[in-house]
């Protein structure tokens, strides 16, 4: 294969809603480059894009896929993305090394809920922007209302490039307002036919033409004055302009097509080799060090992984783009993060699931590996005196989360391990196993997001697992100080075991003054792993108890800080005075101190009047408005206390803090109160009291009960 420059590589990721028709288009840019030579359809299962096992059971993306087609002595990496925002990590990767984003609009609904959450993401990025409204040929076409949605939505940037003469069942021709031409296509699409502009749409392209080379002249000094000179630009300083427009997130051309029938995708592929920005012209990379790393391929060597792929019987397949310099199937790479050493074996362009070995790729180019040792998605490798980092993919966090329980008790190890290979494949898909609540734990996008980790569970490794609602990390603490005393004697021939500890527990606010009513003799801040302190206090006068056993009392209130008495969780917020007590000189032991510690700490919890705190969510909701008083209702219903309701673009924001125990499955919910135009954000706040009646059922359902709440 031939090996394209910096210049004439153009990398395109493919976007919309679910249904726009990508993947379609993605086989038409194929077809017309002679890469394949026969489209594939949806319902025949034989895209050259959708070509894993689920994406064809379920009828659509998954997955994002790497392309390429050559065109006109240029090469277009293409990334075929998911339109479902559960896949939203498939997108953000491919929107971080696309140079220009091509989103497909369906011509029969214009901007969609699925638009709007997927321009969240291109607007991060500011990455070059076509439109391509599709689906022109059905009967229910409006590409006039698709058009206008667009502006609407998006405002002055949208700069129409094209209209079709006659839209719906029976389409066939586009307006070309670039090149004031007629495209008429064959019943089979294709390559069209070139024809002048018919009598009855002159006038109307005349005014829109007009209206594009004043959008191209906006962005040029020199053109802006060529225009008000001449009155008009020529096809190349339109294109010039309308380059750098792309550039600046001040064009947004649009184009229209019918993927279905293979029309139109020929001219916007075009119009990306000529104008589409290439890695030469687009933004530099930015590393962790805060350098900028030009798409050169005269300096060393540096790549970034962007996805990693786990293939059957056949190994991790990574997809990378060139950042500088040039990748060989022989290189021999430094991982940044790791310092492992990588050594490549095979150089490969991807198309769907076929492999095309390469010897070298450049600068700006995609390509992917098999088999690297110790590297993965969002990591840098680059030559051994060239030391840089690319900045990293910063993922969504998690918004959905789940237990998983296997059917077979054997399988709970291989489940593990299966998991943290999705997790590599898939940075969104988060995987911890919870010692405090005694669960694995999967967190994701949403529950399409946790329906495809199932699938892959069962029908890729066999292995059979339950969903169930994960349990809650609760804490516990007091409300009032107490007192209480131990003694703990245990006789059985030979040495015994006394110990008798007498202390007081209150509960503990930072800033809170010391104690005056006992001699401090010793003083601990333990910082709680799981939150919140524990201060320790030894008051011990008149060696009633010798100085080498407090260390044992603390280990017992320790071990019993670990599992508190009304629903096992963990106990924070307490300080501890220890101010009398007993030794013998024979049976007193660490152990007998331990003991009593234990249990004179877990009498005086008892009778503190112990508080059951609940973890709390700072929650964002973005709706549109008409929908915000139903969202509001359900979120009051949550036990949520609204903070606040804030605009964003088209979007209001809700703030609210939400107890997590009440955000079990909240983005389905959400998504159908707002028939899938919704989408949030969490971060944990804090605990907070649970309620009196909450604290009740939860004492009353718990396996530990100890003591009668108050």
């Amino acid at each position: 294969m031939k090996v394209y420059d910096e210049k004439h590589i153009k990398n395109i990721a493919l976007l919309g809603a679910p249904k726009a028709g990508k993947t379609l288009l993605a086989e038409d840019m194929l077809f017309e480059a002679g890469i394949i030579h026969r489209r594939g359809t949806i319902e025949g299962k034989n895209t050259v894009s959708d070509c894993h096992e689920i994406e064809q059971e379920r009828g659509n993306s998954v997955f994002a896929t790497c392309l390429h087609t050559e065109w006109r002595d240029y090469k277009i990496n293409i990334i075929d993305t998911p339109g479902f925002d559960d896949f939203a990590g498939e997108m953000i990767a491919s929107l971080r090394v696309a140079d220009t984003c091509v989103l497909v609009i369906n011509a029969q609904h214009g901007v969609e809920v699925s638009t709007e959450l997927i321009w969240n993401y291109v607007d991060r990025f500011q990455k070059p922007v076509i439109f391509a409204i599709n689906q022109v040929d059905h009967p229910k076409s409006d590409f006039d209302s698709a058009f206008v949605s667009l502006q609407k939505r998006f405002g002055t940037p949208v700069t129409q490039m094209q209209y079709p003469a006659n839209q719906g069942e029976g389409f066939n021709a586009i307006i070309d307002l670039l090149k004031m031409v007629m495209y008429k296509f064959p019943a089979t699409g294709g390559k069209p036919e070139k024809l002048p502009i018919p009598e009855s749409e002159k006038e109307k392209a005349a005014m829109l033409h007009n209206s594009l080379v004043e959008k191209a002249a906006e962005n040029d000094e020199k053109l802006m004055e060529k225009y008000f000179e001449t009155g008009t630009l020529d096809e190349d300083e339109m294109r010039e302009g309308l380059k750098l427009g792309m550039i600046h997130h001040d064009v947004f051309p649009v184009f229209c097509m019918s993927a279905k029938k293979n029309m139109g995708s020929g001219r916007m592929m075009g119009f990306i080799d000529n104008v589409a920005p290439s890695p030469r012209e687009a933004k530099p990379e930015m590393t962790l060090e805060g350098k900028e790393i030009f798409f050169d391929p005269s300096k060393p060597t540096a790549l970034f992984v962007f996805k990693s792929h786990i293939e059957p019987n056949l190994g991790r397949l990574s997809f990378f783009k060139v950042i500088s310099g040039e990748v060989t199937s022989t290189s021999e790479l430094v991982n940044s993060q790791t310092g492992a050493i990588e050594r490549f074996h095979q150089l490969f362009i991807m198309d769907g699931k076929t492999r095309q070995p390469v010897d070298k790729l450049v600068a700006g180019d995609i390509g992917a590996t098999l088999k690297l040792k110790d590297t993965y998605t969002n990591q840098t490798l680059h030559a051994k005196n060239f030391e840089v980092t690319i900045n990293p993919i910063e993922f969504p966090e998690p918004r959905i989360r789940t237990a998983v329980v296997a059917h077979s008790k054997n399988d709970d190890e291989k489940i593990g391990e299966v998991l943290h290979k999705i997790h590599q494949e898939d940075p969104t898909l988060l995987v911890t196993y919870s010692r405090e609540l005694k669960q694995l734990i999967i967190s994701g996008q949403g529950e399409l997001h946790l329906t495809v980790c199932k699938w892959f569970l069962e029908k890729m490794y066999n292995l059979h697992v339950d969903f169930v609602s994960p349990r809650i990390s609760y804490r516990e603490t007091i409300r009032k100080s107490s007192s209480s005393s131990y003694r703990h004697k245990k006789q059985s021939g030979g040495a015994g075991q006394f110990g008798e500890v007498y202390m007081k527990i209150e509960p503990y606010y930072d800033g809170m003054p010391e104690p005056t009513e006992f001699s401090i003799r010793g003083k601990e801040v333990i910082e709680l792993e799981w939150g919140g302190k524990l201060v320790f206090y030894n008051c011990i006068v008149g060696g009633v108890i010798d100085t080498r056993f407090i260390p044992s009392i603390l280990k017992g209130v320790m071990e019993k800080m670990e599992e508190g008495p009304i629903t096992g969780s963990y106990v924070r917020d307490v300080r501890v005075m220890v101010y009398d007590g007993k030794m013998h000189p024979v049976d007193s032991n660490d152990i007998s101190f331990k003991i009593a510690g234990m249990m004179a700490f877990k009498e005086a919890f008892m009778k503190a009047e112990p508080q059951l705190l609940e973890p709390i969510i700072d929650l964002e909701v973005m709706v549109p408005e008409e929908i915000v008083g139903d969202v509001m209702g359900d979120l009051q219903t949550r036990r949520s206390l609204i903070m606040g309701i804030d605009t964003k673009a088209n979007y209001q924001v809700i703030k609210a803090r939400t107890p997590l125990a009440e955000l079990d499955r909240y983005s389905t919910t959400l998504r159908s109160l707002s028939q899938g135009r919704g989408t949030f954000s969490q971060q944990f706040a804090d605990f907070a009291p649970v309620p009196f009646e909450v604290q009740q059922k939860l004492a009353k359902n718990s396996k530990v009960v100890e003591v009668e709440l108050v």
